[in-house]
């Protein structure tokens, strides 16, 4: 029979969190109730100040948990709650009235897990703002309210060693993560050199003998007065496809991730797409420069026309033309169509061209179809929000 209860997981920790707290703010109460009343609105209201602050600090404290980017603000309310009761009680104590001692035990723990939290997420300035805020409420509060001639002063000492212990262990988390990550840092660049070793040795070898043996091809046809030029198209692709494969290889060796510069705008997106070719032809809009477009679908739109001009030329080979159209459909859509004339559907069916077109449309909120038409063409359109919701 398994645990209800993962205590090595999330939820663990934080319920031992709340069960503590729990048990503390039971504990404060309980004090605070066999206190003596005090004299006076003011006073009566100061007695009860902490005990009542301690589940609103108790639940503070858990909260971090739920929202760890807003850690600062918690540890700032809580200790804040603390500083403002010792204030006041420090107020009365000058009027000549001093509190019964209560330990705070909720106050100083909650003080004590944020102080912890702020030294493990936070930035080392704003951790240290948060940890110097904490220690001075934490170990002025029982001095403030009590006086130092009280033996209850002394719950100072034991408030100091918890917030003591809250900021080595805040330290030692932080220490961690940075620990784990470069050990993923130093993974991430094994398995890349790795993979840059098997690159350089199996494929980029593979594609220097098909250009070696295309260009005996070439030579050969140029001796025997045959057809060169499907030789020096092979000769170039393969010299590009080799340059390429090097740069890749560079790129994984000294850990560059700036493989793709993504286009400023659309229109550089489309310039940058569609090659110089007699066969193509460009129908854009003439506002298409202008065209307040979210970065993401600036990158769609070009990789939509990369993938379908890729697959003219891989599929459709003797395509007379192609149609390339890129039109501002208001209110708030782009159209970009990719039309050949050269077959009428990919030349093998399994391949992943498509099928990650279609989800790269789909993650902006556009939709996309490619499919055969009259007359032996092959149409691919898409339209794209210019701000996905």
């Amino acid at each position: 029979m398994t645990d209800r209860i993962p205590w090595t997981g999330r939820r663990g920790p934080l319920v031992a969190e709340a069960a503590v707290l729990g048990v503390l703010v039971v504990l404060d109460l309980v004090f605070a109730a066999r206190a003596v009343p005090g004299q006076g609105e003011l006073t009566t209201v100061a007695i009860e100040f902490a005990p009542g602050a301690g589940p609103v600090v108790a639940v503070l404290a858990v909260l971090r948990r739920r929202f760890p980017d807003h850690v600062a603000g918690l540890a700032t309310a809580v200790s804040g709650l603390s500083l403002l009761g010792s204030a006041i009680a420090a107020a009365l104590a000058v009027a000549g009235t001093r509190l019964p001692p209560q330990p705070g035990a909720a106050e100083t723990l909650a003080i004590a897990l944020l102080v912890g939290a702020s030294c493990h997420r936070l930035s080392p300035r704003a951790a240290t703002v948060q940890v110097v805020l904490g220690g001075c409420a934490a170990t002025l509060a029982p001095i403030l309210r009590y006086g130092t001639g009280s033996p209850a002063a002394l719950y100072a000492a034991g408030a100091a060693v918890v917030w003591g212990g809250a900021l080595a262990g805040g330290l030692v988390l932080r220490d961690a993560d940075v620990r784990h990550r470069v050990d993923v840092l130093e993974l991430r660049s094994a398995e890349r050199l790795k993979l840059a070793r098997e690159l350089h040795d199996l494929v980029a070898h593979q594609i220097t003998g098909i250009v070696v043996r295309v260009q005996a091809a070439h030579r050969v046809a140029e001796r025997t007065g045959g057809d060169t030029a499907t030789f020096a198209e092979l000769e170039t692709a393969g010299a590009t496809a080799l340059s390429a494969m090097r740069r890749l290889v560079g790129a994984l060796r000294t850990g560059d991730e700036d493989l793709f510069v993504p286009p400023a705008d659309l229109a550089t997106a489309v310039d940058r797409a569609v090659p110089d070719d007699d066969r193509i032809h460009l129908d854009v809009s003439p506002d298409l420069g202008e065209l307040a477009v979210a970065p993401e679908v600036v990158t769609t739109a070009h990789r939509l026309l990369t993938e379908s001009l890729t697959n003219v030329r891989r599929h459709a080979p003797d395509a007379a033309e192609v149609r390339v159209l890129v039109h501002h459909e208001p209110p708030g859509k782009v159209r970009v169509e990719v039309i050949n004339d050269g077959a009428a559907r990919p030349a093998r069916r399994g391949g992943y061209g498509l099928l990650g077109m279609a989800e790269r449309v789909a993650a902006v909120g556009g939709t996309v179809h490619a499919g055969p038409e009259d007359g032996r063409r092959w149409r691919v359109v898409a339209r794209l929000p210019l701000r996905p919701d």
